[in-house]
């Protein structure tokens, strides 16, 4: 009969923060696009101010119009995904981080390692 293997349960405090410094990564990582993403949104509606060109129909590729759509919609998603981070953050500091919003039961690890900012289990999820 072969031992079961050892189940190393690490403290909450310690998967807290874990999770609070991979969050704060994150969001300075986030930060950092959302700067890059609204200095390019300017260039973009600036170019498109000094230029007197029908770009939309010039077949050399993507219109200014659709270049300002695209990183406009890049920024807003970064702004969203800080917003969740933020969030997240909140409910370390509240003590319902990994606490499913839905059920009321733990998100299991795995989940909140690929999602760090999941509210609710995979269960919840597909109901």
């Amino acid at each position: 009969m072969t031992p079961e293997p050892a189940v190393h349960h690490r403290p909450e405090r310690d998967v807290h923060a874990e999770a609070r410094n991979r969050l704060q990564a994150m969001r300075v990582a986030t930060a950092e696009t959302l700067v890059a993403l609204e200095a390019t949104h300017r260039s973009v509606v600036d170019s498109s101010r000094d230029s007197n060109a029908d770009d939309e129909h010039d077949p050399e590729g993507a219109t200014i119009a659709f270049e300002r759509a695209q990183v406009e919609a890049l920024a807003r998603e970064a702004a969203e995904r800080i917003t969740a981070i933020d969030a997240a953050l909140g409910r370390i500091d509240t003590g319902t981080y990994g606490v499913c919003v839905v059920c009321g039961r733990p998100i299991p690890a795995g989940r909140l390692e690929a999602r760090p900012t999941a509210t609710t289990c995979v269960a919840c999820v597909v109901r």
